[in-house]
């Protein structure tokens, strides 16, 4: 199940790696300071940061990538709203008042 946080992931950088996949992204950090050279031939897709491929293959992994769905939908989705919706669903925070005067 690719949802399952349990499931086993191996590492790009070094293939006898095997990590759970909820610490599969901290462990891509590690893994690419300890591995600096493996890590300067392997380039980060687009669409999600947690594949890494041979630079090489980049062209090709984004062209098939199945995470790519997930943001063309977005986009497409955004582009049918009008100006005033992509305004209203954007943040809603506003700064809480300023009881300071720095005028006195």
């Amino acid at each position: 199940d690719m949802l399952d946080p349990e499931r086993l992931i191996q590492c790009p950088l070094v293939k006898n790696h095997w990590i759970r996949a909820r610490r599969f992204p901290y462990h891509l950090v590690k893994c690419k300071e300890s591995n600096p050279e493996i890590a300067k031939k392997l380039a980060t897709c687009p669409f999600n940061a947690r594949h890494l491929v041979p630079q090489a293959d980049l062209s090709d992994h984004i062209m098939k990538c199945n995470d790519k769905a997930f943001v063309e939908q977005d986009v497409v989705s955004r582009s049918c709203e009008s100006p005033q919706e992509q305004l209203n669903n954007g943040s809603t925070w506003q700064a809480p008042p300023c009881a300071e005067d720095w005028e006195t």
